[in-house]
């Protein structure tokens, strides 16, 4: 049996064609290690579990999963004195490091960073697989079966093969009116778009810096959310561009391209009815936003005017409609010549940045102190924008994973990146 491959998998599979298109999940796992278990804990799973001798065919638009043992590479890495500096460097190497496809596939690899009685399992996949929300669920998996946790996370037998988004997705004649409708007014944004410098297309290469806010930070930010009238998904587009505002500061001498643009990822199961415990795969939606955010402009009042375009986007559930998008930009980047394709989304549809906001309570109950774990990720920036920011949210802290591509911003532009986002959130805070 095999699946159809969606268009989110079909565009990521192009992505991935010009530089690895990877992601990383990280978890804090509290025990020991022992290392033997671990790995044949990892490799029996994922036969179980149906997701080995992954082949794909692009030709068909076809992939399947033929099964069969496996064994999994599994990295054991010396953590230095800030595991911070330890996460981003591994994340780093496995996002700049392609999956090799001989044949069947293994889209997933692994590493492991030890404690004293516990150790960091991360998971590097590739993302034509599976969105956060499968990870999240099978690191889940592992790890309650690590700790003598008998009950599976999943519901067997598990769905590999989930019909196809144009399937799933209601792209039905009013969502595609409406999402038609919009499109002059997003090309006329887009034009007014400012555009990041690449000093080199050709070099997709990522970095990785990795940071958390405090629990008194997060909470804050919620208050604050809730006090404005605002997501907290709002908060932390407003404070994207605040941070990224400075590193673009020649747009406000730009007769015409004075904007700055940047996107958000939406888990899109819950519009389409999707069981997460039934099905492994990818269920993604996206929109943009444009903004001049002017100097001086205080982040309430930036947060308010991106309120007003993502309750636009949400009533009108205009994120369904990526498909089109993807189709379009997908056609478009192949009609160009292969040493080509890297700048058009860089000259056509320009952005500064992306977020991708996951909150991991709902998904991983935490239970007493010596079972509580911590959690990172990060995603490749891909050829769509410079750098992505993986907020998520375990228990009362948030973890940061941002990524860069290295020909646009400097290792010190990503300090002070960092700088002006945790200064902002102070900011925010004491206004409140």
């Amino acid at each position: 049996m095999a699946g159809k491959l969606n268009i989110f998998q079909k565009t990521m599979l192009q992505w991935n064609s010009l530089h690895a298109y990877n992601a990383v999940h990280v978890v804090r796992v509290p025990r020991s290690l022992d290392l033997p278990r671990l790995s044949h804990l990892i490799d029996g799973e994922l036969e179980q579990l149906g997701l080995t001798g992954l082949s794909i065919d692009q030709g068909k638009g076809t992939f399947e999963y033929r099964g069969g043992p496996v064994r999994c590479e599994l990295r054991v890495l010396v953590a230095a004195s800030n595991m911070h500096t330890t996460l981003a460097g591994e994340m780093e190497t496995q996002l700049n490091t392609p999956f090799v496809n001989h044949g069947a596939l293994n889209p997933f690899r692994f590493f492991v960073i030890e404690e004293e009685r516990s150790f960091y399992l991360g998971i590097v996949y590739f993302h034509v697989v599976a969105g956060a929300e499968s990870i999240i669920l099978l690191l889940k998996h592992f790890v309650n079966t690590y700790l003598g946790q008998e009950r599976s996370v999943f519901s067997y037998p598990l769905d590999v093969y989930p019909k196809g988004y144009g399937t799933l997705t209601p792209w039905n004649r009013r969502l595609l009116f409406r999402k038609l409708l919009r499109f002059p007014s997003m090309a006329a944004e887009l034009k007014k778009s400012s555009k990041p410098r690449y000093r080199d297309f050709q070099d997709q290469n990522n970095g990785v810096s990795v940071f958390s806010l405090p629990p008194g930070d997060l909470q804050g930010l919620m208050r604050t959310g809730k006090r404005w009238g605002v997501t907290l998904n709002d908060l932390f587009l407003a404070l994207l561009l605040k941070a990224l505002s400075p590193l673009a500061s020649k747009r406000f001498s730009a007769e015409r391209r004075r904007q700055m643009t940047v996107g958000s990822i939406v888990n899109i199961r819950r519009d389409l009815g999707i069981d997460s415990l039934k099905t492994f795969g990818l269920f993604l939606g996206s929109f943009v936003i444009s903004h001049p955010v002017p100097e001086g402009i205080s982040t309430e009042t930036l947060a308010r005017d991106i309120q007003r375009q993502t309750l636009e986007i949400k009533q009108g559930k205009l994120y369904l409609g990526t498909p089109i998008e993807l189709w379009l930009g997908r056609l478009l980047v192949s009609l160009h010549p292969r040493n080509h394709r890297n700048k058009f989304y860089p000259k056509n549809y320009p952005l500064w940045g992306g977020i991708t906001n996951m909150n991991l309570n709902p998904l991983w109950e935490q239970g007493d102190e010596e079972r509580t774990i911590d959690y990172f990720r990060a995603v490749s920036t891909g050829p769509i924008t410079p750098l992505v920011l993986s907020v998520t949210t375990v228990k009362d802290i948030a973890n940061l994973g941002l990524t860069f591509k290295k020909t646009v911003f400097s290792e010190s532009e990503i300090e002070g990146f960092v700088s002006h986002f945790t200064k902002s959130i102070q900011l925010a805070e004491v206004s409140t």
